[in-house]
């Protein structure tokens, strides 16, 4: 199996992590670096997929970028999302040719393994990629495949403020609520011990689906969150 690389780069502001991306994946496309799996947590920021979303701010913009959210348009699949302190955010950048279900049912198997740790059930959804606990999201999903190789990823509410999620309709769902980690769990928790469970977990699931050989990349694919 192929050896995955991981970084965990603390709190880093959106658009240098998005930055960093497109380097990283650049180096896996061309083979100069291993499959690499960058662990992040972001300031409060509002992000765009390629469906757009604006229609499901619930905040003018203007007072969005006063209150310190960045709002920013990216080319993931899906809908709105926020990300924000508290919130474990990875982003696996990792050749999978064209195996895109797979990759996503990969990426919602990992968390709701890393759920069933903490003696907790989440459940994937085909239908709408991310992990749900009853009504609640507690992860949200979108990726990009470019060139073969992944991009962007999911987002984990661990001790998320969640009231900054009444800023947005969450991926555009309505009557859906969110939840996060700590609120399920007696004991803190920190990004860092969370992330010291989900990395073995992460790894185990993706390379059931990665393709490092690609002699025939794909065209560009996207998924939603």
């Amino acid at each position: 199996m192929t050896a995955l690389h991981v970084e965990r780069l603390g709190r880093v502001p959106y658009q240098e992590a998005w930055v960093l991306q497109q380097r990283v994946h650049e180096d896996v496309v061309n083979g100069e670096r291993a499959p690499t799996l960058l662990l992040v947590e972001h300031p409060r920021v509002i992000t765009f997929g390629r469906k757009g979303g604006r229609k499901h701010l619930l905040v003018d913009p203007h007072d969005l970028e006063a209150r310190g959210f960045e709002l920013v348009d990216i080319d993931r699949g899906g809908d709105v999302t926020y990300h924000g302190p508290g919130q474990l955010v990875g982003y696996p950048i990792i050749p999978i040719g064209r195996k895109v279900r797979d990759y996503l049912r990969s990426l919602e198997n990992a968390v709701v393994a890393l759920l069933e740790h903490y003696d907790l059930r989440g459940v994937g959804s085909p239908g709408y990629a991310g992990v749900w606990m009853g009504n609640d999201k507690i992860a949200a999903i979108g990726v990009a495949i470019k060139r073969g190789v992944s991009m962007h990823g999911f987002a984990l509410n661990v001790t998320t403020h969640l009231k900054d999620f009444d800023t947005i309709v969450p991926c555009g769902l309505h009557g859906r609520g969110v939840t996060r980690l700590q609120d399920h769990v007696a004991t803190p928790l920190t990004l860092d011990g969370v992330a010291d469970v989900l990395t073995p977990i992460l790894v185990r699931e993706l390379e059931a689906v990665m393709d490092p050989t690609l002699a025939r990349p794909a065209a560009r694919q996207e998924a939603a969150s």
